[in-house]
């Protein structure tokens, strides 16, 4: 039987610079997931349809529903909190 035991990231809290990363990289693995189904021949539909390959999220980030930001949002926090919790440092080059 399947036991998830993610890192536990509870004790992580993020610096404003990482908070404004989380929402770029969110924009962009959207950007990336858009452009792979769209080369799969994917298009906007107005329903989920995996037959017809349509889909309503194959919009811009900034268009999509709260709750569909929100996963890709909570999908890239607990990464780069597991990054942080897991010993690594993330630092914006000064350069």
């Amino acid at each position: 039987m399947y036991d998830p035991r993610p890192v536990d990231t509870g004790t992580i809290f993020l610096t404003p610079e990482l908070t404004v990363l989380t929402e770029t990289i969110s924009e962009n693995i959207h950007d990336v997931w858009g452009r792979r189904r769209i080369d799969q021949g994917w298009k906007w539909g107005p329903a989920r349809d995996d037959k017809k390959k349509t889909s309503p999220c194959l919009i811009a980030y900034q268009d999509l529903p709260e709750i569909e930001k929100e996963y890709d949002r909570s999908m890239v926090l607990e990464t780069i909190k597991m990054i942080i919790a897991l010993g690594y440092r993330i630092e914006k080059d000064s350069a």
